[in-house]
This record gives C-alpha cells, structure tokens and sequence, in this order.
C-alpha cells in the first residue's frame, strides 16, 4: 500500500536520510495550486486574500508548465541539487547551502543578477524579480528555498501542502523512490496477469486526464 503522510508529518533526518520534495509527474494534472501557495508563503502578509495586493507581488518558486495535451503538466523546481552548479559559479557567494537541511539559498543583498546560475543550471529554474524582503527594486535570483522556515518549524513544503492528486510529496529521498519501485512493479505484474491490476494514479486523475486528451484530438492538437 502506498504511504500516506498527513499534512503536519515531516521525516526525521538522520544520518542517511535525505528529505526532500519528489514529483510524480503523471498525476499532476495542472491546477497551479502549488504556483500559488509557494506564492503566498513567501508574501510579506502569508495571507491569500492580501498577498496579491503587495508590492512588489510575490513571486512563485515553483513552476507548471503543461504538457503536448490538456490536462497534463509538471511542476518543475529547484532540486538543491549537491554540489550545485549554481553556487559553484556565483561570484559574489550569494548562493549557499543551509548546513542543517542541506538546502541551497539565495542572499538577495549579495546577488548582482549576473545570471549565472540560471546559465548553469540543468532545470531551468532560476527567475529574476524584486523581492519584498530584497534589496528593492532591484531584481535579484529568485530559488526555491524548501520552505526552509516551515521545515525548521517541522512543517511541509507549501506546494507539497497545497497538492491534492499526490503530484508532490515530501519525505525520505530513498523511501519516495522505493514507493515508485512498488507501483513500477505492480505495473509490471499486473501486464503479465500474475496479479490484479493495480491503478497508478487516482481514478479522478485518470478522468481529468483522458478528458484532456480527448479535448486535444478535437482542438486539433496543442499549438
């Protein structure tokens, strides 16, 4: 059976363990309600009903970008990747890893916008803005930063929070990829007939997907 963790429950971290958000791309089905909690909780207020109201506006750290048919997209973000291209290139040391939960940060008074990091990095998630808390209204990197503040309070990732089809979760690096391995093998077994077929994802997520697809096939194709 799959794990399933409440919204409170963050990983212990010991010696082997590695935290952290995993994305399971084919249940994401594009709602951005990821987008706009990592937005709110990095507003000055961490008030939906005020936050878009704030100048400069707060900015996403994680980013959907949808699919060749409707209905489908992924949540792309920073892995905090060790060593990370990033922060090897900055050359003001803007960019440096929290010590404690191995996460990779931006100091925004150090950064100059250079843009190197963006250059370097393999995911493409680096976005330059003006920050609340930067040094406005000059833009500087903007980064996932793990919810660091809510993971030092023992809490989740916003985005992982705001996730209602499991498109992201949170956890022991280790144990969210052998949860992946269990649905991979189940899979497999279950197109050999040796076992029962076993759903990957949720059935309101298969709906939400075969409707995209057939909204493709009469739109004619996504441009």
């Amino acid at each position: 059976m799959e794990t399933v963790r409440s919204p409170e429950q963050v990983p212990s971290r010991g010696a082997e363990s590695v935290p952290m958000v995993f994305v399971n791309p084919e249940r994401c089905i594009g709602c951005r309600q990821c987008e706009f909690a990592c937005a709110v909780e990095h507003s000055r207020s961490r008030e939906a009903a005020t936050a878009i109201f704030e100048d400069p506006p707060p900015r996403k750290r994680v980013h959907v970008e949808p699919g060749y048919s409707l209905a489908t997209s992924f949540p792309n973000r920073c892995r905090h990747c060790n060593p990370a291209p990033c922060q090897q290139v900055c050359p003001t040391a803007a960019i440096f890893r929290d010590s404690d939960h191995q996460l990779v940060l931006v100091e925004p008074a150090k950064c100059i916008a250079c843009a190197m990091c963006a250059m370097v990095c393999p995911f493409d998630v680096l976005t330059f803005h003006a920050l609340a808390d930067g040094p406005s209204p000059r833009i500087v990197a903007v980064k996932c930063d793990g919810c660091i503040e809510r993971v030092r309070a023992g809490r989740i990732p916003a985005c992982v929070e705001a996730c209602k089809v499991g498109a992201l979760v949170y956890g022991d690096l280790n144990e969210l990829v052998r949860e992946g391995r269990l649905r991979e093998t189940r899979a497999v077994l279950a197109a050999t007939e040796i076992t029962p077929e076993v759903p990957q994802v949720p059935g309101t997520v298969e709906g939400w997907r075969q409707w995209g697809a057939a909204a493709t096939r009469v739109a004619g194709g996504l441009q």
